[in-house]
């Protein structure tokens, strides 16, 4: 039965389709898709002869992710790969049968989505990011790069990155053993980025924490500009903050989840059933800071951080 789906798919062609969180001008998202379709052509798939990749960018819209979901479903894909938690709802409502490989979602059983990472079953598979508890760790890394923060605002769009009530939860939890105020900052617009940003800084001793979510990601440069501004240290979970001038990052090794995806997405195409491979979740996660933002901002990195970050940017 695999073999001959994996026949028919061949003699048609081959259609994947790519539902991106970022824009397709984000250089480290292009980095994405061309990770994610290079692996593919190792695999046998070449983009224009053997096989069809459709893109469509979210760029942060959540305006976009519906339309953008259902319009990839109606060219009837092989696999759909699915980067972030709306995204991958956007999907699932537009299809229960074509199979998804996902990435970038955090902790698909808490979500939802699955009971079972061995044995998801249906007609999707993937790859986490970060269980909940991890809005702890970014409490203490930021705590331990600016011992004197009393408050954090936790920033993020709910439409974009509806995970982040629940990375709220872990951060509201641990706060207290850190002697820190939480609060939560939902944003819609990038006035509501600076609006929120000028006046959290009206108070001293603050910092921002940023979960995973496109709309900040997309909009970052915007927010390292304000945070310098207003000198508000700051950690994000996105990969690429602290190279692009953010204070620290804390994250998983995202060009990874490309190449395992294109993986999987090669496998279901040969007739494995999305369901049938477990999900897997990361191991090694990415300590970035930035120490020209760190002197910039006035903030004195203890030199064991230092020590244990995986790269320091001068």
């Amino acid at each position: 039965m695999a073999v001959r789906r994996a026949r028919a798919i061949q003699r048609r062609g081959t259609r994947v389709g790519m539902l991106m969180n970022s824009a397709p001008t984000d250089p480290v998202y292009r980095s994405y898709v061309d990770t994610f379709q290079k692996t593919l052509q190792t695999l046998g798939w070449r983009d224009s002869q053997n096989l069809r990749l459709d893109t469509r960018w979210i760029a942060g819209d959540p305006e976009r992710i519906r339309p953008f979901a259902e319009e990839l479903v109606a060219t009837a894909p092989d696999v759909i790969l699915a980067s972030g938690t709306a995204d991958l709802k956007a999907v699932l409502r537009a299809t229960r049968t074509a199979p998804i490989v996902f990435v970038q979602v955090s902790d698909p059983v808490a979500q939802g989505f699955v009971s079972d990472l061995a044995h998801p079953g249906g007609n999707m598979t993937g790859f986490g990011v970060y269980e909940f508890a991890m809005g702890a760790k970014w409490v203490d890394l930021l705590k331990q790069t600016t011992p004197g923060l009393a408050r954090i605002a936790v920033m993020f769009d709910p439409d974009t990155a509806p995970q982040s009530a629940l990375f709220l939860r872990s951060i509201e939890a641990a706060a207290p053993g850190f002697g820190l105020q939480v609060k939560a900052t939902p944003i819609h617009d990038t006035d509501d980025i600076e609006r929120n940003i000028v006046e959290f800084t009206r108070e001293p001793n603050g910092g921002l924490l940023l979960p995973t979510d496109s709309f900040t990601i997309v909009h970052q440069e915007l927010i390292v500009a304000l945070t310098a501004r207003y000198r508000l240290p700051t950690i994000a979970g996105s990969s690429d903050y602290a190279s692009k001038g953010g204070l620290m990052s804390y994250a998983i090794d995202y060009p990874q989840q490309f190449r395992q995806a294109a993986i999987y997405a090669d496998r279901i195409l040969k007739g494995t059933k999305p369901g049938d491979l477990p999900i897997q979740l990361p191991t090694k996660f990415n300590l970035v800071i930035n120490l020209k933002t760190a002197r910039a901002l006035g903030v004195d990195v203890p030199t064991s951080l230092l020590m244990n970050a995986d790269e320091v940017i001068e």
